[in-house]
């Protein structure tokens, strides 16, 4: 659609080149009063020829972004855990994804298709050219698995760089376990992995940097925003590993990722808790923005309060916002529904003693009972 406007607005272009020099010509052959109205009529023309040409290429800047409002949003599943397994062990469910990170991305306005694990290459090159982001979420599963959580993801970060590189819009948000993932990704895959070992289990607050205002995930943030995140118990920290900044130092990727806050784990470790890339479009959290809204696990002691709902929304608002400007499309709204994560229920896996509320769960090809 885009290069059939592209070009019928160069035809149009040409045309109007023609026009006007034809004018110009006939001009010289008739009384001063017409050559006036025709001049009047060239200037319109030469407008209009401005305004099509100007239109004929396609140029998205951080002021006037082209817009989707239509946004779907990848999130990818990871191996199914052995506590769920043994509360199905008559189904032969693989993968899952946490139903908070799937509400939380439709509470921002966007639709989410699931990414199976264990595909080939071309499986996620293609999805990819139909979605407008992805969302790495964080879990309990190993880097070091065949055909699981951090092969995909290694495949989903390769593939959006070069969506990127040739200036095709493409974010990804990466949550605890999924920022991580994506520094271990940037530093090279192999062992040992680029994050160290830490306790965080805690309800804490950010300790943004000195210049956290002009990053992107921040610069537009309300202020009573990050006023609750630095001075609240609000940020849900679930983790025993961690990004600090020596992890970053020593694999050359200061240049590449840009910090925009800490925080302490429970035995004073500081640690990464914002990330950015300084090129592409990518972000990572190291606490759970979903689970104020959307896990409700009493043991868990997550916070519930307004301020927490409210200044954890920001996160994901910002990164459907980011894929707004992706405008990767279905071909088909048929084609759009094989897809979306309406095709598939949700278990409560809650009440099963799970720590997450609710649960997809999908099998080797991605059905489900």
């Amino acid at each position: 659609m885009r290069a059939r406007t592209v070009l019928r607005n160069i035809v149009i272009c040409l045309v109007n080149d023609g026009v006007n020099i034809l004018l110009l010509r006939w001009m010289s052959a008739v009384d001063s009063l017409t050559a006036t109205l025709i001049m009047k009529g060239a200037v319109l023309l030469t407008v209009v020829y401005l305004l099509h040409c100007e239109g004929a290429t396609v140029v998205r800047t951080d002021d006037y972004p082209v817009v989707n409002d239509r946004p779907i949003i990848g999130v990818l599943s990871q191996e199914q855990s052995y506590y769920l397994h043994t509360k199905y062990p008559e189904e032969n469910y693989t993968s899952y994804i946490a139903a908070s990170y799937v509400k939380d991305v439709e509470a921002s306005g966007a639709r989410v298709v699931p990414i199976l694990i264990g595909k080939d290459r071309a499986y996620y090159e293609e999805l990819m050219g139909k979605i407008n982001g992805v969302l790495i979420p964080g879990g309990a599963t190993y880097f070091n698995q065949s055909d699981g959580y951090a092969d995909a993801g290694q495949h989903i970060y390769e593939i959006a760089q070069q969506l990127n590189d040739a200036g095709d819009y493409f974010p990804i948000f990466g949550t605890c376990l999924g920022f991580e993932l994506l520094i271990i990704l940037a530093s090279g895959r192999g062992y040992p992995e680029n994050r160290i070992t830490c306790y965080s289990y805690s309800n804490i607050p950010l300790d943004f940097t000195d210049d956290y205002k002009s990053s992107k995930m921040f610069k537009e943030a309300p202020e009573d925003i990050t006023e609750m995140l630095g001075k609240e118990n609000v940020t849900v920290n679930a983790h025993q590993f961690c990004i600090v900044d020596e992890n970053l130092i020593s694999y050359n990727l200061t240049d590449d990722w840009r910090v925009t806050s800490h925080s302490l784990d429970d035995y004073g470790v500081k640690f990464i808790a914002s990330v950015e890339h300084t090129r592409y479009p990518f972000y990572g959290v190291q606490f759970h923005p979903e689970k104020s809204s959307f896990e409700w696990k009493l043991s868990k002691n997550y916070p519930h309060s307004i301020n927490a709902v409210k200044s954890n929304r920001y996160f994901m608002d910002f990164f459907v916002k980011e894929c707004r400007k992706s405008l990767h499309q279905f071909e088909s709204q048929a084609e759009e529904n094989q897809y979306v994560i309406y095709n598939y229920e949700p278990h409560f896996t809650g009440v099963l003693g799970s720590a997450y509320h609710q649960c997809y769960l999908f099998e080797p090809r991605g059905t489900s009972t």
